[in-house]
């Protein structure tokens, strides 16, 4: 199989145009010996430099029946009539006959068709014009039948040589499809981990941050008040832990199946999110209304770590008092976060990157919910989303 894969490979590495210029120069050499061997019949004349000329113009076509096959077969055809006026022996049909096959094989249906019509008339004319005792009705109706053979045999090559041009098409738009697909799950997935890498982190960091520095300040003077400081960075640090531990479980499935099939926090631990983030030093006031339900898990997911996003930012940037807003309805969760712009003694200046904010677009842009951030007037920062989902289809949705 190897080898023949190979010369197919190599032939269809040929020119055509050689292709055809060697099969023009065969037929040649098979239709112009019989000329001078043949014996004559009754009512032929030998053979001379005309006959060699009109052999030649009745071969040479299929060099170039490609790119002109109209044009070719026309000259076929006359010097295949001017042959026989001429009288002359060995009456030459085989030529035509592949000529009608390679315009069939090479050209358009309807080239074809004109190609074996033309030929069909040639060959007729031809037949009647030789001498008596040389052709028969016979003659006639097996020319014309073997004419037919050549020009189906082209057409149905041609139709086999199409169907396989369009199904190795169909399969390289499928593959092609297939990694476009592969290559647009990778980026998604490196998205949906950049984000809960960042909501894991940012938060943790900012709670760690907060303390350590609280700790530092008050270690001398109000020693348990920093043993306290460091307690919650015990705890918060453990808490980043097992959840980063959690989500390399995923992508290293069947390394660590206790970390894998941990499950996703949700908002029935919104009140852990804000006792935490009371530890870190900020008041947090949380308000729940309406009853929680069925959520889907990628909604539960993805409205916990927009809570989360937005009080780490009220504990980076906001004041000393956070007000969190849950609001539950049929088929959608409201979270609206809130503080006073009012700046604690103990946060350290900085600038953030912007990639919380992003990342809670992107979680809300998933379900088509609605988010809106920015500052309120007489102070402070407020920023509120909502997630809508289908009550129906909650437990078969998956995480974002």
């Amino acid at each position: 199989m190897t080898g023949l894969g190979s010369v197919r490979a190599w032939w269809r590495g040929l020119d055509p145009r050689l292709i055809d210029g060697a099969v023009a120069l065969v037929l040649l050499v098979l239709t112009a010996l019989p000329l001078a061997t043949r014996p004559l019949t009754a009512g032929q004349r030998p053979s001379d430099v005309w006959a060699y000329l009109l052999v030649a113009a009745l071969c040479v076509p299929f060099a170039f029946h490609r790119r002109y096959p109209v044009a070719a077969i026309s000259v076929a055809c006359g010097a295949l009539i001017l042959y026989a006026l001429g009288k002359y022996s060995a009456y030459p049909g085989f030529a035509v006959f592949v000529l009608v096959f390679g315009i069939s094989l090479h050209s358009t249906r309807r080239q074809a068709a004109l190609a074996a019509g033309l030929a069909a008339v040639a060959l007729s004319v031809a037949v009647f014009l030789q001498p008596a005792g040389v052709t028969t009705p016979v003659t006639w109706i097996t020319s014309l039948l073997a004419l037919a053979v050549a020009w189906l045999w082209g057409e149905n090559l041609r139709n086999r040589r199409a169907r396989w041009a369009a199904m190795e098409e169909r399969a390289r738009l499928l593959e092609a499809e297939r990694e476009e697909r592969d290559r647009q799950a990778v980026t998604a997935e490196r998205l949906r981990i950049a984000r809960e890498l960042h909501d894991v982190v940012a938060h943790s960091m900012s709670v760690i941050a907060v303390q350590s520095g609280v700790a530092n300040h008050v270690i001398d003077s109000r020693p348990a008040q920093a043993r306290q400081a460091l307690a919650t960075i015990e705890a918060t640090s453990r808490s980043a832990l097992v959840e980063l531990r959690r989500l390399l479980g995923v992508l290293r499935q069947g390394d660590d199946p206790v970390a894998s099939l941990e499950p996703n926090p949700g908002m029935a631990e919104i009140g852990r999110l804000a006792e935490q983030v009371r530890s870190a030093g900020v008041e947090v006031e949380l308000k729940v209304e309406g009853e929680p339900g069925d959520l889907p898990p990628g909604v539960d997911l993805s409205a916990f770590r927009i809570a989360q996003e937005g009080l780490t930012n009220v504990l980076k940037h906001g004041g000393g008092v956070a007000r969190v807003l849950v609001r539950y309805s049929p088929g959608a969760v409201a979270v609206e976060i809130a503080d006073d712009g009012r700046a604690r003694v103990d946060e350290a200046p900085g600038e953030g990157t912007g990639h919380g904010l992003i990342g809670m677009r992107e979680r809300v842009a998933v379900f088509g919910g609605e988010l809106t951030a920015g500052p309120v007037p007489g102070g402070g920062y407020r920023m509120a989303a909502r997630l809508p989902y289908a009550a129906a289809a909650g437990a078969g949705e998956g995480q974002p």
